[in-house]
C-alpha cells in the first residue's frame, strides 16, 4: 500500500480516494448512505443495478458512520483492514492447526503477496469474507458446527460466493451424518445445514421478491452486469480473443492467475486434506472459472481461496532458504508492482 500511495501522489491522485471510491467501493457507498435502488442504463443497452451488491459490507460501513466520525469511503476502508487482520489470523489459526505454525505462517504471508492483495486494502468486500470463511472452517475442523454455520450464513450475506462456506458446511455435516462420526447431538448437524446457506438464500429471495420474480429475479440482476454461470463458456471467448487481438494487459494477467488457481487446486488435492477445505475451495474455484462477464476480475474473486496456498507453503518449507527468499522477494515484487498497476493505471475495474 505504501508504494501505491507514493505513485499515486507522485501522479496526483489521492491514495485515500483510491482505496475507498474505486470501482465497487463506490457502489457499497452508495448502498450504505442512501440504501438500495441504484440503476445505471448503458448506451449498448446494459442495466446495472446496486442490487447485485451484498448487503452485510454496505450495513456495516453505515453502522460504522452512525457511532463514528467518519465518512461512509473511512469507515469502509476501517472495516475492509479489521477485516483483513482478523482473516489473516483465522487462515493461521485453521492450517496451524492442520499442520503446523511454519506452514501457517508462509501461507498467510503468500496471501499478504498475492498480485491482486491490493484489494485487501481497499473498501472490499473479500477480507470479509475470508474472514468469515476462515473462521468457520476453522469452527469446522474443532468440532463446533453451529459456530461454522453461523459464519457461513453471515458469508453468505456479504459476496455472491460467499456459498462457497456454505457448501463446506453442509458437505461436512452430510459427511457425519453418513458416517455416523457425530460430535454432539445430531440435530446440530441438521441446524447446521439449515443455517449456512441461509444468509445466501435470503438475499437472493428478497432481490427476487423486489423485483417480481422470486426465483429468478436476483441472476436477471446478474445478467445485466454480463455476470452468470455458464461452465466457462463466456471466459473462452474472452480468451479467443486475446488471441486475434490486442487486450488489456489484465486480461493475460487473469487467465495466467486463474489457470495457477486451477493448477494449485490440482496440487491441494494431492495432499488430501480436509473435507471443508475441499469443498470451500473446489466451489471456489468452479465458480471462478466457471463463470462469465469482468474476466479481469477472476483473480480477486480467488482471494477468498486461501488454501490454494498450501502446495506452495509446503514446497517452500521444504526448499532451502535461499531459494524460498528468493520466491518471496519476488512475488512480493510483483504483488507491490502490479497492484499499484491496477489501482493507478489500469482502465479496467479490479
Amino acid at each position: 500500500m505504501g508504494l501505491m500511495a507514493l505513485w499515486a501522489w507522485h501522479i496526483g491522485k489521492s491514495p485515500r480516494a483510491l482505496l475507498a471510491t474505486s470501482w465497487d467501493s463506490d457502489w457499497y457507498s452508495r448502498i450504505a448512505a442512501h440504501g438500495y435502488g441504484r440503476t445505471l442504463h448503458w448506451p449498448d443497452g446494459a442495466v446495472q443495478s446496486d442490487l447485485a451488491f451484498f448487503p452485510l459490507y454496505p450495513g456495516l460501513v453505515r453502522s460504522l458512520t452512525a457511532v463514528l466520525p467518519v465518512t461512509g469511503g473511512t469507515a469502509g476502508l476501517l472495516l475492509s483492514w479489521a477485516a483483513a487482520g482478523a482473516a489473516a489470523w483465522g487462515v493461521y489459526a485453521l492450517v496451524e492447526r492442520l499442520h503446523d505454525r511454519r506452514l501457517a505462517t508462509v501461507v498467510v504471508l503468500l496471501w499478504g503477496l498475492l498480485p491482486h492483495s491490493i484489494v485487501l486494502t481497499m473498501a472490499y468486500t473479500e477480507p470479509l469474507l475470508t474472514a468469515f470463511a476462515a473462521w468457520s472452517l476453522y469452527a469446522l475442523v474443532t468440532g463446533r458446527p453451529l459456530w461454522a454455520a453461523s459464519l457461513a450464513a453471515l458469508a453468505g450475506l456479504t459476496r455472491p460466493n460467499g456459498i462457497a462456506v456454505a457448501a463446506a458446511v453442509c458437505a461436512v455435516s452430510a459427511y457425519r451424518l453418513c458416517t455416523r462420526r457425530r460430535e454432539g447431538p445430531v440435530w446440530r448437524l441438521w441446524a447446521a445445514a439449515a443455517l449456512a446457506p441461509a444468509g445466501w438464500l435470503g438475499y437472493l429471495l428478497w432481490v427476487g421478491l423486489r423485483t417480481g420474480d422470486p426465483l429468478g429475479g436476483y441472476f436477471a440482476v446478474q445478467s445485466g452486469w454480463t455476470s452468470r454461470f455458464d461452465l466457462g463458456a463466456g471466459s473462452l471467448r474472452v480468451v479467443r480473443s486475446m488471441v486475434t487481438a490486442p487486450a488489456f494487459f489484465g486480461f493475460p494477467m487473469a487467465l495466467v492467475i486463474t489457470c495457477a488457481g486451477v493448477l494449485l487446486l490440482v496440487l491441494l488435492l494431492l495432499e488430501r486434506p480436509a473435507l471443508p477445505l475441499v469443498v470451500y475451495t473446489g466451489v471456489l474455484v468452479l465458480i471462478t472459472v466457471g463463470g462469465s462477464g469482468f474476466f479481469e476480475s477472476k483473480p480477486r474473486f480467488l482471494l477468498p481461496a486461501f488454501p490454494l496456498l498450501i502446495p506452495l507453503a509446503l514446497a517452500l518449507t521444504r526448499a532451502r532458504p535461499r531459494a524460498a527468499i528468493t520466491v518471496i522477494a519476488a512475488l512480493a515484487a510483483v504483488s507491490f508492482g502490479y497492484g499499484t498497476y491496477l489501482l493507478t493505471l489500469a482502465p479496467l475495474a479490479l
